[in-house]
């Protein structure tokens, strides 16, 4: 279920807020270093985590699910936010070169569903960034932030539900160590959590970063994969049966022996 946009916003607008969107940002640009001249879709509220591109980017477009409402984005200029069925994306296909996938994945009622959508609109090797609360981590089972709300995921899930969907992983990561705390004492040492939590307990981090590029053709599993082109075979009726019955012609079918 998603959240009201409203509470989306207000919460990236508080302290905690914007320092989440640093801790989460970080390795969405090391992923996607340089956006020049390319297109960009964030799908959810990722409006956040995609102004450090507005600068570059070909065109940035923010989709609001209609559940979670819309509001203007960005506020500094003319705005490129869209209200959208998660499912039905007004957009051609291979559309966009990215997709930033932020509480969506997480609050959508088919996760499958929003993934085809955004391979779609995904050109030939384009790239998908999908941030959902990590199921070991302590955010998930945090109501401080709106990943405490929605459905979280093992990094194999995550994994998993994406190659179901065509997309092949090519980086993961995690972020977000610090616990879940307004305490300033706590947030001013963020970067101190981030830093110890990458070397000793990194599979513990409060969000899943996950990196995937679209796949076009995939491979048949090897062995016991059966063709859907069956062989097909001729039929023969014996000389001394076929000699006492009303002409027959022998016909290449798939089931059996047409009379003419």
């Amino acid at each position: 279920m998603y959240l009201d946009v409203v509470h989306l916003r207000a919460f990236y607008d508080l302290p905690l807020g914007r320092l989440l969107r640093s801790l989460v940002g970080a390795p969405v640009r090391k992923m996607w270093p340089d956006m020049t001249g390319k297109s960009l879709l964030g799908v959810g509220y990722a409006g956040p985590f995609m102004r450090p591109y507005l600068e570059t980017a070909e065109r940035a477009i923010a989709a609001m699910p209609a559940p979670q409402g819309a509001v203007p984005w960005p506020r500094e200029r003319a705005s490129t936010c869209t209200l959208v069925e998660d499912t039905d994306l007004p957009f051609p296909d291979a559309f966009f070169d990215r997709v930033l996938l932020v509480h969506a994945l997480d609050h959508c009622s088919d996760p499958a569903a929003v993934l085809r959508e955004a391979w779609r609109v995904l050109a030939p090797g384009g790239r998908l960034i999908a941030v959902v609360p990590n199921r070991r981590g302590l955010w998930a089972r945090s109501e401080l932030s709106p990943f405490g709300y929605g459905r979280p995921y093992s990094g194999g899930q995550l994994k998993d539900l994406l190659k179901s969907c065509q997309f092949k992983v090519v980086d993961d990561r995690e972020a977000v160590f610090m616990p879940p705390s307004r305490t300033r004492t706590i947030q001013s040492a963020a970067r101190t959590w981030e830093g110890i939590g990458r070397r000793i307990w990194p599979a513990f981090g409060g969000v899943l970063v996950t990196e995937a590029e679209k796949v076009i053709f995939q491979s048949l599993p090897a062995g016991g994969q059966k063709s859907r082109f069956r062989v097909l075979r001729p039929v023969f009726i014996p000389e001394g049966v076929a000699s006492g019955l009303k002409p027959v012609r022998a016909v290449h079918r798939r089931s059996g022996v047409r009379q003419v």
